[in-house]
Parts: structure tokens; C-alpha cells; sequence
């Protein structure tokens, strides 16, 4: 028996009968009062995340924001199902998020590649794990390392890699298999700022290109608004959906996208909805 998502039953709710169909975004994850309590130590319960809420559609770029340890990463984990929720559901293409999920891959903030292999074999690892490479999976991975600027860094080791070009081949690794979603975990976040900002550009030309449906955790308010479509505010601990920001910076976006008032107002809303208005050296609130 094929049931409905959340957002599945409501859009079929709100059909009128005999008129014709609307045209309708294409939910691809949905988390439906998702949550997670761990124990602790001493047997206590402590509430990661709580009654999160959230809806992600084919081809958006959504990042997730917050305060440090509101369950950022929690939240990505049970997406990628290496974490069952404790309440609630998560839906990604309409089935239950499960572990070895293949339309789900992650991008963590360090690029993990073996150092054994080089950058070709690290690329084709995915591959390797499930079955012998083919001459097309190698020209694939070669797209791929064109896609990222390493196309002449395929017989490197990751030694002769700055970190930027390790990120590189660690997100060109995560597409070998073609995942329908890339799950981000501060991709960006242990790069100095200048590789950071090459890096964001970047990633939107491989939007641009793959139509891969992101979600970026990210503790950067500037680097979310550049890249997103939406950002999601998550609450201190316990952490669940506080605001959901629709970005409507024009694109195609750049470096010089970050002067315009409108990026600006947007950057403070999100600055406000995780720390309220403040002013003073001090940052003592409005």
C-alpha cells in the first residue's frame, strides 16, 4: 500500500473536483514533526531536535541555519538515515529515509578522500564499492573533474591538493552516483575566505549544471543567502523551525550580489531571528 506524504495529502485535499490540476513544485524531502532525543551519560533524555517541520523541493538549494548545537547536523544525519528520528517522520522522494539511500549523498566540512588513492580512484570509490568501474564511469568521473576545475588533477594525490581542490574532489566524488539530493555539511568551513568565496561560485555553477536538489548546513548567514533559494532558522536547543526564508536576490549571483540592500535585508532578518536585534559594542539587544 502506497501512502501519501504530508504535503502529497494536502495538495490532493485541496484539489477542487473536475477542475484542472494546478501546477505544483515537486517535493522532494519533507520532515513532518521530526525529532530526536539522545540519552545522556547519566540516563537523562536531552532533546536534539524538536517537531521540526520542513519542506524541500526538486531543484531548491535550502540552507539550515542556527545557533551552534541546535541539531544542524542532526537533522542532516536523519536525512541521510544515519539517524532514526525518535518522533515523527522523514519522507525523501516520497519513501522513508533509510541508510544506503543512493539518491542521498553528503559533502562534510573536511574532504575525507583516501590518501592511498588518487584523485581519479578516489572519485570512482562510490562506484568501486558496488561494482568494477567501466570505462564510462571513468569518463564520467573525468566530466566531473572538469565540472570542478581538476580535470588535470585526476592522477594527483589529495598530498598535492590545496584544501580547495581536496573540497573539489570530494564534491565531484559525491555525484559519481548521480544522487538526486547533495546534503552539505559546512562544506566550506575549514577554508580560508578567499578559497571559501571561490568555492560558493563554484557551487552554484554545479547547480546550475547538475539540477541536484541541495541542503547546505552552513554558520555562515552571508554564504546562505548567496546560495539558497530558502533558509531554514532552527532555534537553540531544542532545536526546530523558527523562520523560513524565501531568497529573492537576483540571479545569476555573484560576489557583488552581497552589496545589494535587498541581500543585506535579508542577511539581517536571518541575524535577528538567531540572536534578536542588538546594538552597542557589546551587542546588548535593541
Amino acid at each position: 500500500m502506497i501512502h501519501a506524504t504530508p504535503v502529497q495529502a494536502a495538495q490532493s485535499a485541496a484539489q477542487t473536483p473536475g477542475a484542472p490540476e494546478p501546477e505544483r513544485r515537486e517535493p522532494i524531502i519533507e520532515l513532518a514533526h521530526a525529532g530526536v532525543t539522545f540519552a545522556t551519560a547519566k540516563g537523562d533524555p536531552l532533546v536534539a531536535v524538536e517537531d521540526m517541520n520542513l519542506t524541500i523541493y526538486r531543484e531548491e538549494i535550502v540552507s539550515l541555519v542556527g545557533p551552534s548545537g541546535c541539531g544542524k547536523s542532526t537533522v542532516l544525519r536523519m536525512l541521510a538515515g544515519l539517524q532514526q528520528p525518535s518522533t515523527g517522520d522523514i519522507w525523501i522522494g516520497g519513501g522513508k529515509a533509510r541508510r544506503g539511500f543512493s539518491e542521498v549523498a553528503i559533502v562534510f566540512q573536511r574532504p575525507t578522500l583516501l590518501p592511498w588513492l588518487n584523485v581519479m580512484d578516489n572519485v570512482l570509490y562510490p562506484v568501486k564499492v558496488l561494482q568494477r568501474p567501466t570505462k564510462a564511469h571513468r569518463a564520467r568521473a573525468m566530466e566531473l573533474l572538469a565540472l570542478v576545475g581538476l580535470q588535470d588533477m585526476a592522477e594527483r594525490m589529495p598530498h598535492e591538493l590545496s584544501g580547495g581542490m581536496q573540497q573539489r574532489a570530494s564534491i565531484a566524488r559525491s555525484l559519481i552516483l548521480d544522487p538526486k539530493i547533495l546534503l552539505m555539511d559546512e562544506p566550506f568551513g575549514a577554508l580560508d575566505a578567499l578559497t571559501r568565496e571561490d568555492l560558493q561560485l563554484d557551487l552554484l555553477d554545479i547547480h546550475a549544471e547538475t539540477r541536484k536538489t541541495i541542503l547546505l548546513v552552513t554558520h555562515s548567514i552571508g554564504e546562505a543567502v548567496l546560495l539558497s533559494d530558502r533558509v531554514a532558522v532552527m532555534s537553540a536547543r531544542p532545536g526546530r523551525m523558527q523562520d523560513l526564508v524565501e531568497i529573492d536576490v537576483p540571479k545569476p549571483r555573484g560576489a557583488d550580489s552581497a552589496a545589494r540592500p535587498d541581500f543585506l535585508a535579508l542577511s539581517q532578518r536571518i541575524r535577528d531571528d538567531i540572536f534578536g536585534p542588538r546594538t552597542g559594542r557589546k551587542g546588548r539587544r535593541a
